[in-house]
């Protein structure tokens, strides 16, 4: 078996740390159920007979929508085992996604909740031949004669998988368009683990408190991936709670965290005044922050959080900042031999310093980088270009290099517009009106002007729905808050913004 599997990654973790701590599971209902790595082993060993008997065997796709629970973990590393490959997608898909995603991947197996089955049902129709249907807590792990997972036989020894062996195909989140389907490896997963284990300095002794969704690249990448690397353990939350989310990581005994911007704020807003601050080690954000809202939230975890930037494609993190004292709005500099480059939208070329170019990452396809967008070579080819260096992945999202190097987020290509020839970012105007008074989050669009070319609107969700902010005095913080040309030229008032799983704003829906 070839080392650079996750398959091995994961078996070399058993075999060294078998005794330790890896699963603490907090269902909704606060019971908390543990696992060591030899127990849930074991899991892995029962879950991986039940795929194979339903019809895993290698190269065969696994259907998962699950929220967040053991079995998620189990049939993840079972078909690593298996050499299968698993499609995790939103719990909450409607029919019509279910059937889309399923006509694309054609799964042997599925795999939904008892109680999202008659909507899961409804998608796959009779597409797929098997379907487990689970309970989403510890009793579909725990060897429950009930369990569809309770499988016929344990399998231990694992299928002899290749590193470039197909492991998963993640739908992205949609933020700017309808999702793709992200081609991912054994090996892939094998290759974030240890990058992202030494990112984040992580020991056998760490705890990471996951709540964001499994189905989505952050809780497997930046989260479990790495402790299994080294032994460390995972608390996994079955939702996330932002007024339980404090005391949940003190009470699961967290030392390390990750979010993202959105739900960031949420935790602010709700967590109690008198919640005493936590005491973690490190806590990795994504997308950024007002200056305000990172003070606050660093006071909250004890620890000030290190902003990231990645992607689903990039597997691995791209930057992160690893300054002595990291700030609210910088996504760092390379890490872990990354190499980049910041090209000008236009000519190509490298952008001048603290002008916003389009961000490209070197890197190998299967390895540090995606293979490619399922069935959809136009696009993979659009993405992708080859030099005598490796392979060049256009990410489009935009970011600006100051004069030491170190990078800040605008936001994607599509974000940024020009306001009178002057370049607006969208991403940047929320951060900043996320943090006006009474304003508990916001989206900015750009709309078409004839006099300006375009201009920014917001769309803002009040901190109190009783009492929300008047659209003069939104003006006239603005006024004092933000560039003339940066300033919302109209105020809408909405309940709330459409999000992604993870709290991303799907701006492509504000307003429609």
């Amino acid at each position: 078996m070839n080392s650079a599997t996750f398959q091995h990654t994961w078996d070399s973790a058993v075999h060294r740390h078998a005794d330790s701590p890896f699963l603490v599971f907090r269902a909704e209902s606060g019971e908390v159920t543990e696992w060591t790595y030899g127990e849930f082993d074991a899991v892995v060993a029962r879950t991986a007979g039940a795929l194979r008997a339903a019809g895993a065997g290698p190269g065969a796709a696994v259907h998962v929508a699950l929220r967040n629970c053991p079995a998620f973990v189990a049939l993840w590393l079972a078909a690593a085992r298996l050499g299968a490959w698993m499609v995790p997608v939103d719990p909450a898909s409607s029919a019509r996604d279910i059937d889309r995603q399923v006509r694309r991947v054609r799964p042997a197996v599925g795999v939904c909740a008892s109680a999202r089955e008659a909507v899961y049902h409804e998608g796959t129709g009779d597409r797929i031949t098997e379907v487990l249907v689970l309970g989403e807590d510890a009793c579909d792990v725990n060897g429950d004669a009930e369990s569809p997972l309770s499988g016929v036989e344990f399998v231990r020894k694992g299928e002899p998988v290749r590193p470039d062996d197909r492991l998963a195909v993640m739908f992205t989140s949609g933020t700017t368009s309808e999702p793709k389907g992200v081609v991912l490896t054994q090996a892939n997963y094998a290759h974030v683990a240890t990058v992202m284990a030494e990112a984040a300095r992580l020991r056998p002794r760490h705890r990471w408190h996951v709540t964001l969704p499994l189905f989505h690249a952050n809780a497997q990448y930046y989260c479990f991936a790495p402790a299994i690397a080294v032994g460390a353990s995972v608390a996994l939350s079955a939702a996330f709670s932002a007024s339980g989310w404090a005391a949940h990581a003190r009470e699961l005994g967290a030392t390390h965290a990750s979010l993202f911007a959105a739900p960031v704020r949420m935790v602010l807003a709700r967590t109690a005044v008198d919640e005493p601050p936590l005491q973690l080690e490190h806590v990795w954000f994504a997308q950024s922050l007002g200056a305000e809202h990172y003070e606050r939230f660093a006071r909250l975890v004890g620890t000030r959080p290190r902003q990231l930037y990645g992607m689903t494609e990039t597997v691995a993190i791209v930057t992160a900042d690893a300054a002595q004292h990291p700030v609210h709005d910088a996504i760092g500099t390379p890490v872990a031999g990354r190499r980049i480059r910041v090209a000008d939208p236009a000519t190509g070329n490298e952008a001048a310093p603290g002008a916003p170019g389009e961000l490209h990452v070197l890197g190998t396809p299967g390895r540090d980088l995606f293979v490619g967008y399922l069935d959809d070579q136009k696009t993979t080819a659009r993405s992708f270009s080859n030099s005598s260096e490796g392979t060049w992945f256009a990410t489009g999202d935009l970011v600006s290099r100051d004069a030491d190097g170190v990078l800040r987020f605008t936001g994607r290509v599509d974000d940024v517009i020009k306001v009178s020839g002057e370049n607006v970012s969208l991403t940047e105007v929320e951060a900043a009106v996320a943090q006006a008074p009474g304003v508990l989050e916001a989206a900015v669009v750009g709309v078409p002007d004839p006099v300006r070319d375009t201009v920014p609107v917001a769309y803002v969700v009040a901190r109190d729905p009783h009492d929300p902010p008047r659209a003069d005095d939104l003006d006239e913080w603005a006024a004092r808050n933000l560039a003339p040309a940066a300033r919302p030229r109209a105020w809408h008032l909405i309940d709330e913004l459409p999000r992604t799983s993870v709290g991303k704003v799907r701006r492509f829906r504000v307003g429609n």
